[in-house]
């Protein structure tokens, strides 16, 4: 089994994320840490988020040598060059009764309200079931986005407040976001977050998989494209690493990145092709930028929810007919949601090129 002396310090809240030395903001900044702890590395020692707009990451190894400190080799990366399964002990698990009482109360919740708003309120009923979504407390209104592994344990549960009537975030005057295992306190805690929905992945392995990075966005495409299981990484970097990659093994991958995160998520595809993974990266929302102004971040969703109007999202031909650049989508990445289009615009993963990664 490999072992990581050096290694980029876990998420165990908004404390170990700091500023950045090179471009000064706030909570994107992650330290570099020795699990043997005999090395305590000065606070500019690590990476930042921004990968696009700061790119800074200085290294242990560029510390040791900068420094002339010699030190027998060793790895510095949290990532394995081979995955190695997680031990149960390793890992902590939230209460079951935890998630079965907060999937009540819908009508208080704003993302509730939203999506009643957009897609009516059956189907929105039957997203927050399926995902297994709940309400918080902790703002009124609040959604908790449980992570639910593939053997149906609660890995932990992403608290966010939303707008009911924009659907966007709540971030003024602070991010409202927080997380169930830290909410309630757990004592030492073992936080090893997985995939949002992939508690899913094991009821059809014959579907391929759709990779978002936000939660809400995976429950959104859910409704439109439902030939995919939908999943969230939870971020840019989020769940999309290694020690994940093998609940994506034998399935076919497409990711979606948010716009701005395409070069990132990029390299993440590469590496995930290295690891035998069929994968593949959308580059609709880059191609669509071109043509039109978007905001850094716009993803899939926002595609869905904000150049639809409310009477043709309940029908994939209206749809179509009134984005004609959706049906390029479907087509190449066989996001079929309607039966009826099936015959016309499937195509199988064998018959077309592969994406040169």
């Amino acid at each position: 089994m490999n072992t990581f002396r050096f290694k980029l310090e876990p998420y165990h809240g908004s404390s170990t994320r700091h500023t950045c030395p090179a471009c000064n903001k706030k909570n994107v900044f992650v330290r570099y840490i020795d699990t043997e702890k005999q090395i305590t590395f000065p606070k500019n020692v690590g990476r930042c988020n921004r990968e696009e707009k700061c790119g800074y990451h200085y290294t242990p190894s560029q510390y040791f040598q900068n420094n002339n400190y010699i030190l027998p080799k060793t790895r510095e990366t949290s990532f394995p060059s081979n995955s190695t399964p997680e031990t149960i002990q390793s890992i902590s698990f939230i209460d079951k009764e935890l998630l079965y009482e907060s999937q009540r109360s819908y009508k208080y919740n704003n993302l509730f309200q939203f999506l009643c708003s957009q897609i009516g309120e059956t189907a929105t009923l039957e997203l927050f079931a399926k995902y297994k979504l709940g309400t918080s407390k902790i703002w009124d209104g609040a959604t908790i986005f449980w992570q639910v592994d593939s053997n149906g344990n609660i890995r932990t549960g992403k608290i966010m407040q939303y707008s009911p009537k924009t659907g966007k975030r709540i971030k003024h005057p602070f991010n409202h976001i927080s997380w169930v295992h830290f909410r309630n306190k757990h004592e030492d805690f073992k936080l090893k977050q997985c995939f949002f929905g992939e508690h899913l992945l094991n009821e059809d392995t014959s579907k391929p998989i759709g990779i978002v990075e936000s939660e809400k966005s995976a429950v959104i495409a859910a409704h439109f494209f439902k030939d995919y299981r939908w999943i969230a990484s939870g971020g840019k970097y989020g769940s999309l690493n290694t020690s994940n990659f093998k609940i994506l093994s034998d399935r076919k991958v497409v990711l979606f990145p948010d716009l701005g995160a395409f070069k990132t998520w990029h390299r993440k595809a590469k590496l995930m092709k290295r690891y035998g993974i069929d994968i593949r990266i959308s580059e609709f929302l880059e191609g669509l930028s071109k043509t039109e102004k978007l905001p850094a971040g716009y993803d899939i969703a926002d595609y869905l929810i904000e150049k639809l109007t409310p009477e043709t999202k309940y029908s994939t031909e209206q749809m179509i007919k009134q984005n004609p650049a959706l049906k390029l989508l479907i087509k190449k990445f066989e996001l079929v949601p309607d039966d009826s289009l099936k015959e016309e615009i499937t195509l199988n993963f064998s018959q077309r090129k592969q994406l040169k990664l």
